[in-house]
């Protein structure tokens, strides 16, 4: 099987299907005849730009980002505006360079989070108002991801 084939399988998996843990999916893909390795599936994984986010029934889920907004513009304007990023309960604070949050708030706003309930955007802050603030720590360190 090419890798592209099972690529497409581990997309098709991850939309599917609630997946917490690489182990499932390779499960999964023993299913579709797919025989491989733990080592693989993890390449595959940062390769198909999955992310571990907040899910309904497990703690924890793989998610396909959407790789038009990660490779925007507004990721570029993200990663370049950013100052820092903290948080008070449910609500993260990113603090950009003057007349940056309003770039940053769109791109926030595309990521189609659903645990992202909206964002103000000042001149140099964007405040993020989260679903509950058990997520709050996780999307802050996702964010901080996108920085690197």
């Amino acid at each position: 099987m090419k890798k592209s084939e099972r690529l497409n399988i581990i997309k098709e998996i991850i939309t599917n299907h609630e997946i917490a843990k690489q182990e499932e999916i390779l499960e999964y893909l023993k299913e579709y005849g797919v025989d491989t390795t733990q080592a693989t599936i993890s390449r595959d994984l940062k390769e198909l730009n999955l992310e571990k986010v907040s899910g309904k029934t497990k703690k924890f889920k793989y998610e396909i980002l959407n790789e038009n907004v990660v490779n925007s513009k507004y990721a570029n304007i993200f990663r370049e505006s950013v100052i820092s990023i903290d948080y008070s309960l449910n609500i993260v604070v990113v603090k950009t360079y003057s007349g940056n949050a309003s770039g940053v708030g769109f791109f926030l706003d595309k990521l189609d989070n659903e645990n992202i309930l909206g964002t103000i955007s000042g001149d140099d802050t964007v405040m993020v108002i989260c679903r509950n603030v058990d997520i709050v720590p996780e999307l802050v360190n996702r964010l901080k991801r996108f920085l690197v």
